[in-house]
């Protein structure tokens, strides 16, 4: 990631998630914030929101596993805690797409269909 002050958001979502669920849940979770300047998941979830990075002509960051395992988050919800070893991958992506100092700015919003979740991270990558 290049240097200088960023915002990413960070993106979970169900295998049933649309185009519509992805825009949903960063519109919910970027209400009344500067504009993201990246969007960021877990590597093997990358290739899904790489369409909405392409239209909003965003960089893409893939987090792996362990470094998704190891950000802090500050909701926990049973299913991501099971499937990815964190509270919220939508939270550990944009915290750890960002590194050590990132600051959670808009804890994970759910889309209106409960299939994606966005959060919102702030920080100069190192």
């Amino acid at each position: 990631m290049e240097r200088g002050a960023v915002i990413v958001a960070g993106f979970g979502f169900r295998a049933g998630a649309t185009a519509a669920s992805l825009r949903s849940a960063l519109a919910v979770a970027q209400e009344g914030l500067p504009p993201v300047t990246h969007l960021a998941t877990a590597a093997d979830k990358a290739p899904a929101l790489a369409p909405l990075a392409e239209a909003l002509d965003l960089l893409l960051v893939a987090v792996d596993g362990g470094t998704i395992r190891a950000a802090p988050t500050s909701t926990a919800s049973p299913a991501a805690q099971k499937a990815r070893g964190t509270g919220s991958l939508a939270e550990a992506a944009a915290m750890a797409a960002i590194g050590p100092g990132a600051r959670l700015i808009r804890p994970r919003r759910i889309s209106p269909d409960r299939l994606a979740a966005c959060a919102i991270a702030q920080g100069t990558p190192e």
